[in-house]
C-alpha cells in the first residue's frame, strides 16, 4: 500500500517543491487548497486535492484521514497586525495538529517553522511562528516521538517571489547592502528533499534547523548581481535608514489597506546579525 502524505501550503514557494520531491518518492500526495491548483511545475504529477482551508475542520479531517505523515507548511509571511499573524501561524497550526492527532493518531506530524522563530521578540512574524511551535508541542504532549519541527533558513530558487526585490536591487548601477550580519541560505529543492525524507520516516523527532551555506549579506548581493552577468558596485545602507523605511512602509500599507512584506519587523529581521544555523540545532 502506498504511503499517504498530507500537505498544507502546497501551492506556496516551498510547497511547490515539496510536492515534486514527494512525487519522486512515489507516495500518494494529498493537498489542501481553496481552489483547483494548476501549476506548470507539477506537470505529470498526480495528487489528490481536498478543497478548503485551515479554518475548515471538516476539510482538515478529510485531508489527514489515513495519512502516514502530515506536513504543515501553510502560513503567512505578511499581515497587518500581530493578531493576524497569530490567527494563521499559531492558531492554524494548532488546529491542524489537533485534527491530525485525532484523525490520524499514528501519523508523523511535521511542522514547517522558520529560523526567525529563534528570535521571537524581533518581529510579529517571528513571534507568531514561535507561538505556533509551542502550540503544536502542546497538542503532541505525550506523543513527542511523532512531532518534527523544522526551521528552514533563507530559501531561494525557482518560483520565489520574495527574492525578486533582491535580484532587482542587484541589477541597479549601485547595489544597496544592508548592515546585517551573516545568514544561512539554502536552495528550496534541498529543503523540500529534506522534508520529503522526514515524511518518508527518516530522521528523529524533535526541533531542527536546515543547514545551508553561510554568507555575509554583501556576498549575497554580489552573487545576485553576478547571476545577472554583472559585477556589483556595493553601497552600504545605514541601519537607521532601513529601520525608518520599515516604519514608513508599515504606515503606507495601513493607509492603503494593503499587506506589505516589508515592515518595521522585517527591517529588524534584515538587520539582525546572526541568522546562521548552528551545528547543535541542525538536522542530522
Amino acid at each position: 500500500m502506498r504511503r499517504i502524505v498530507a500537505v498544507t501550503g502546497a501551492t506556496g514557494f516551498l510547497g511547490l517543491h515539496l510536492v515534486k520531491a514527494l512525487a519522486r518518492e512515489g507516495v500518494l500526495i494529498r493537498i489542501l487548497a481553496r481552489r483547483d491548483p494548476v501549476h506548470e511545475f507539477w506537470a505529470g504529477i498526480e495528487y489528490e486535492t481536498v478543497f478548503g482551508d485551515i479554518a475548515d475542520a471538516a476539510a482538515l479531517a478529510r485531508l489527514v484521514a489515513g495519512a502516514d505523515a502530515v506536513v504543515h507548511a501553510a502560513g503567512v509571511i505578511a499581515a497587518r497586525s500581530r493578531a493576524e499573524f497569530l490567527a494563521v501561524n499559531r492558531d492554524g497550526a494548532e488546529e491542524m495538529a489537533r485534527v491530525a492527532r485525532r484523525v490520524a493518531p499514528r501519523a508523523r506530524f511535521i511542522l514547517v517553522s522558520t529560523l526567525a522563530a529563534r528570535e521571537p521578540r524581533i518581529s510579529d512574524y517571528a513571534f507568531s511562528k514561535r507561538a505556533g511551535e509551542e502550540a503544536v508541542r502542546g497538542v503532541y504532549a505525550g506523543a513527542e516521538g511523532q512531532l518534527v519541527i523544522i526551521r528552514p533558513p533563507a530559501l531561494y530558487g525557482p518560483w520565489d517571489r520574495a527574492t525578486l526585490p533582491i535580484f532587482r536591487a542587484a541589477g541597479l548601477p549601485l547595489v544597496p547592502v544592508l548592515s546585517g550580519g551573516r545568514v544561512s541560505v539554502l536552495h528550496v529543492a534541498d529543503a523540500a528533499g529534506a522534508l520529503a525524507g522526514l515524511a518518508m520516516g527518516a530522521g528523529e523527532a524533535g526541533l531542527f534547523a536546515l543547514p545551508g551555506g553561510d554568507f555575509l549579506l554583501r556576498e549575497v548581493m554580489a552573487a545576485a548581481a553576478l547571476a545577472q552577468g554583472r559585477r556589483a558596485r556595493l553601497v552600504q545602507v545605514p541601519a537607521w535608514v532601513v529601520r525608518a523605511a520599515g516604519v514608513v512602509a508599515g504606515l503606507w500599507g495601513r493607509l492603503r489597506g494593503e499587506v506589505l512584506v516589508f515592515s518595521a519587523g522585517k527591517a529588524r529581521e534584515l538587520l539582525h546579525r546572526d541568522w546562521v544555523v548552528r551545528g547543535d540545532e541542525a538536522l542530522p
